[in-house]
């Protein structure tokens, strides 16, 4: 069974103060049972209708709380729990036309009780050969509607 890592409810374009629509957002839940610190997530690269996004131009909300790839990293404290979707926004000038998309997108985690060593070899971008969700290689393809 695929784990739907990319949520359908909450793909739309954003806005700004003004009206403009300044990107767009889809949320990601994390399939973990005890939840991870914002420094163990190693995002991986959002493909939008096989384009590459940079991950410059993408935040995480986690909380109600926004922050970027580089905020994470040194991020100790902050808890995602597995309860809770994380909202990913894009930066993208006028945001995605209306219609349907294919979004391909990873991450993965590092786990406090596994050795660095085993851990230092994590791609986000390519699912791992063996299951292991502790090191919680999620890359996800879905097609998706926005209105």
């Amino acid at each position: 069974m695929e784990k739907q890592v990319i949520q359908s409810v909450g793909f739309r374009n954003t806005k700004n103060d003004k009206g403009e629509i300044t990107g767009f957002q889809f949320k990601v839940r994390l399939p973990y049972y005890r939840g991870i610190f914002l420094s163990q997530i190693r995002p991986g690269t959002l493909y939008v209708d096989g384009k590459k996004i940079d991950k410059d131009q993408i935040t995480w909300t986690i909380n109600g709380e926004e922050f970027t790839n580089e905020e994470m990293a040194v991020d100790f404290q902050t808890h995602w729990a597995t309860t809770k979707p994380a909202v990913l926004k894009v930066k993208l000038a006028g945001g995605l036309e209306q219609g349907y998309h294919d979004l391909k997108y990873g991450f993965c985690f590092t786990s406090s009780y596994m050795p660095p060593i085993v851990q230092s070899g994590l791609n986000p971008d390519k699912e791992s050969m063996v299951f292991m969700p502790e090191f919680g290689h999620h890359v996800n393809e879905r097609h998706l509607l926005i209105v």
